[in-house]
């Protein structure tokens, strides 16, 4: 934060309290010479007179303990600019000490887990109702709650892996996350050749096809050939999908088909190596293979 913005939300906060405890002074010390014998202030409406009345005292002390109370908070605490608080409270230091203090209490818990292999450990209840836990706070917003995924998100309750579901694969895949990128077709192809090309992909999975499209579509699928090998069944060194099975990232329907040979695609799945560690990444990989292998 620059000196003027530090400067600036230390006057302004100083200012409003200055301001509201002058208000509860300047209406303590009113002139009350010019009301009515009846104690009211002449304002009439509808039958209804209108008193000033003094605030009942309980009110006005409980005015007066909020701003003591905030003045006291501000010279603990940060909250005038740059000034760190005469505790030096900081939300990272708090965050920190709450880390440690977890990891002091359930570290061992997950050492003990990481030393377990993954397919042994994928059997063991209690390790996956934790580890359930884990992917509903971390992963259940991209794949679902039953981590069947979605559009775009892949399902991980089945055999199909883009990178392989081994359990080094799964941990690497949680350690280091995976950046995919399918590129747009519609300058090099144009339309005509991405129906082609797309009428010969659908064919490898047995779809109906225009025969026609598919056979002017086969020359071309070689440019696709080298991502998604020449029988079309991927190639998990990069994550690129198998083409010839009824499993689709973004949807089978051809037109779904068409908008990602068209357009092109790119999806991301983030690293969770800092996020959750190394143990609870084999906690979780243990999990996510616990789905597939029940």
């Amino acid at each position: 934060m620059s000196d003027f913005w530090s400067g600036y939300i230390i006057v302004l906060s100083l200012a409003n309290i200055i301001g509201v405890s002058w208000l509860l002074l300047w209406t303590r010390k009113m002139d009350l010479s010019d009301l009515a014998e009846d104690g009211t202030t002449g304002h009439e409406y509808d039958g209804i007179k209108e008193y000033n009345n003094p605030l009942p005292r309980w009110w006005l002390i409980s005015f007066w303990l909020s701003i003591a109370f905030s003045l006291g908070y501000l010279a603990l605490y940060p909250g005038l600019g740059k000034f760190p608080g005469l505790l030096g409270w900081t939300s990272h230091g708090e965050h920190s000490q709450d880390q440690a203090n977890y990891d002091t209490e359930f570290g061992p818990l997950y050492k003990s887990f990481a030393a377990t292999p993954i397919p042994e450990l994928a059997k063991d209840d209690r390790a996956m109702r934790i580890a359930g836990r884990i992917f509903a706070n971390n992963c259940a917003l991209c794949h679902g709650s039953n981590a069947r995924g979605g559009q775009g998100y892949p399902n991980l309750t089945d055999n199909d892996w883009l990178y392989g579901g081994e359990p080094e694969k799964l941990v690497e895949t949680l350690t280091h996350g995976r950046q995919g990128v399918m590129p747009a077709w519609k300058d090099a192809m144009g339309e005509q050749g991405v129906k082609e090309v797309v009428a010969y992909t659908l064919s490898l999975s047995g779809r109906n096809v225009d025969t026609e499209l598919a056979k002017a579509g086969e020359p071309r699928f070689a440019v696709c050939a080298g991502c998604h090998g020449a029988d079309g069944r991927g190639n998990q060194a990069i994550g690129a999908p198998n083409l010839t099975d009824t499993i689709w990232l973004y949807g089978g329907a051809e037109r779904h088909v068409l908008d990602t040979v068209y357009y092109g695609r790119k999806n991301r799945m983030p690293n969770f190596d800092k996020t959750l560690g190394p143990d609870r990444v084999h906690l979780m990989a243990a999990y996510v293979y616990s789905l597939s292998h029940k």
